[in-house]
């Protein structure tokens, strides 16, 4: 059994609903048993009471160096945790198959390279920077940091591409697919 930690931010995590996460998302987690997996799960009540569901439960699960992260919320604590095992049992069967189709058949992904692809990405606003997060850079290939960015849910990524060793972001474009950014190296002429 997964080693499931649980913790709670502006509320005191009961005995009951200790026991409710271990059941339900340790039952979700069965679905990808593998070693090494941990699992953090955070319990917390938002104090905005114009917000109808308040009440939120935070899964994050690191399995071998891959994060699957996935977050509910509801009116009800009990709601949020059976909501938030559901969406982990899901991203994690998608981690599974996924692993398994690109064992079975790697398939080369097209790398957008116009400069079209990229404008979509530059924003004119003076937003002020709201969070710093340090990352842990591991090589990997297109597809693998792909996958990564479907599992933590957000919409890019940042890692060490195998291939080159240069540090590319991969993104989410809004009109579908995926974007690449990639560094251009310039030659000893300085043109790339």
């Amino acid at each position: 059994m997964v080693d499931i930690k649980i913790s709670g931010r502006k509320v005191s995590v009961t005995d009951a609903m200790r026991d409710h996460v271990n059941e339900k998302v340790g039952e979700s987690l069965k679905v990808f048993d593998i070693k090494p997996m941990t699992c953090d799960v955070v319990l917390r009540v938002d104090k905005n009471p114009s917000n109808p569901d308040r009440k939120m439960c935070e899964v994050t699960v690191f399995v071998r160096d891959n994060v699957v992260r996935v977050e509910a919320s509801s009116a009800d604590m009990y709601a949020a945790i059976d909501e938030a095992a559901d969406k982990v049992a899901r991203q994690l069967r998608k981690y599974k198959t996924r692993v398994i189709d690109r064992r079975q058949r790697p398939v080369p992904m097209p790398v957008p390279s116009s400069s079209d692809d990229l404008a979509d990405l530059i924003v004119d606003e003076d937003d002020a920077l709201v969070r710093e997060k340090l990352i842990d850079l591991r090589p990997m290939t297109e597809e693998e940091a792909l996958v990564q960015t479907d599992l933590i849910g957000h919409d890019f990524y940042v890692f060490e591409n195998a291939t080159t060793g240069l540090i590319n972001v991969i993104y989410h474009r809004h009109n579908g697919g995926y974007g690449i950014i990639k560094p251009r190296l310039e030659t000893e002429d300085g043109v790339a």
